[in-house]
């Protein structure tokens, strides 16, 4: 089910499998990508007024934002591009201009869809594959304008196409007529002139397009290439850009990380220039302005913006007015304590110990994390976070990585073995690292 048709329950369930916690920032990205379809239900002119109300959520390190942007995006059947905002400066300086965000995000779109319709036609593309693959190996009459001619199959091509679906001649080598692939050109533009590199290549690229070569080959890449290639003949480009740039328009979504990194701090100097470019340049983007892309131009007015930052040294208030009044909506995440950490190793779908137990199992080492284990290794975890840096969920990775560090080097030479977790093996692999500060620092 995609995130379109589910209600904000729903998604707020779907990202608690992956996502302890933070339900004020679940419900602000749930009720908002509901509202897409909300919005979708309303008639004209009315539709074109509802604009969506965009989110900025604040946060420290590590609790959870860019993970929601991440399951997001994988909830979402719209398109969907995570940046960081520090990526980009200000028009006229050296670096990638903010448009460059939409264009990224009409690429996506033009892929999304590309991929749908190929899956559409990919029946039509199957049976034409095989029709010339049986060619190369049964070659048909021709008539007499030297045109094979399509009847109904002799009895070597009825066996041969049996014997292709079974798969029994997949390692037989044929030679058939493939389009030519198009030169990798790499084409070096002055910063800011993207959009004309993109171009060049494109008209290389249809260059090539239209020419064969004969190839050798086996059947089974073959017959991968030939139904990639039926099908795009079956694709009309031109409806596809038309869907591509309206869903774009209707449903794409950008989130914007890192966002206080170019907020202007009061007690800085020079830098805040460039920074207050940046800001100045995605006023327009967020405000709702026309994009030029090599596909059309893409209206951003209907595009939801998800903003996120730590704001340790700047404030939201830091950011220019006309840019705070775009995010309406504000969520602040808490930091996560220890009880969260037991949540984030037992608890989720997907979770550090599953995935360490299944990559040592290919090893046939068995892991088993007893309740006591994970809690002494989340309490470990939340130790070293209080005393040096706070990094939040992240610094399980770290202490899991050392926890573990002995048995994936030894992996190989201890198969149909089995490792009990417990507190005590914890105690005796990380206890000296995290109760020692100046140790703590550099190794967990």
């Amino acid at each position: 089910m995609s995130a379109s048709n589910m209600t904000p329950g729903e998604i707020v369930s779907e990202l608690d499998k992956y996502i302890v916690g933070q339900n004020r920032a679940k419900r602000a990205v749930a009720v908002a990508l509901r509202n897409r379809w909300r919005r979708q239900q309303v008639a004209e002119p009315l539709r074109h007024e509802i604009h969506p109300k965009n989110i900025l959520m604040i946060g420290p390190t590590g609790v959870g934002k860019t993970e929601i942007a991440r399951r997001l995006a994988k909830l979402a059947n719209a398109p969907f591009i995570k940046i960081e905002a520090t990526k980009f400066t200000e028009v006229g300086y050296v670096g990638r201009d903010v448009d460059t965000i939409i264009r990224d995000l009409t690429e996506y779109s033009i892929k999304q869809t590309r991929e749908l319709e190929m899956r559409r036609v990919r029946t039509q593309a199957e049976d034409a594959a095989e029709d010339r693959i049986l060619d190369a190996l049964v070659p048909p009459p021709r008539g007499a304008s030297g045109e094979p001619e399509r009847g109904e199959d002799n009895s070597a091509r009825q066996t041969f196409r049996k014997r292709l679906r079974e798969g029994k001649i997949d390692d037989l080598e044929i030679e058939i007529e493939v389009a030519q692939a198009a030169p990798q050109m790499d084409v070096m533009t002055p910063p800011g002139m993207e959009e004309m590199a993109e171009q060049l290549r494109g008209m290389f690229a249809g260059l090539a397009r239209d020419k064969k070569k004969s190839k050798k080959m086996k059947v089974r890449e073959a017959f991968k290439l030939i139904v990639d290639e039926e099908a795009a003949k079956r694709i009309n480009e031109e409806d596809l850009r038309t869907v591509a740039i309206n869903n774009v328009e209707q449903n794409g979504i950008v989130f914007l990380d890192e966002i206080d990194k170019i907020a202007a701090r009061q007690e800085s100097g020079g830098a805040d220039v460039s920074r207050q470019g940046v800001q100045r340049d995605l006023l327009p983007l967020v405000e709702g302005t026309t994009v030029n892309t090599r596909y059309g131009m893409v209206r951003t007015d209907h595009i939801l913006f998800i903003a996120s930052g730590a704001f340790h040294l700047a404030r939201p208030s830091d950011l220019i007015p006309e840019l705070q009044g775009r995010f309406p909506i504000r969520v602040e995440l808490e930091s996560l304590t220890a009880e969260d950490f037991v949540r984030i190793l037992g608890d989720t779908d997907a979770s550090l110990t599953k995935q360490y137990t299944a990559l040592l199992a290919t090893e046939d080492v068995q892991l088993e994390f007893t309740d006591e284990g994970v809690r002494r290794l989340a309490e470990l975890a939340y130790e070293v976070n209080e005393t040096t840096e706070n990094i939040g969920a992240r610094r399980l990775y770290t202490v899991m990585e050392k926890l573990l560090d002995e048995l994936s080097f030894d992996a190989t030479a201890s198969s149909n073995k089995t490792v009990k977790i417990d507190a005590a093996y914890v105690n005796a692999q990380l206890a000296e690292a995290a109760s020692s500060q100046d140790l703590a620092r550099y190794v967990l």
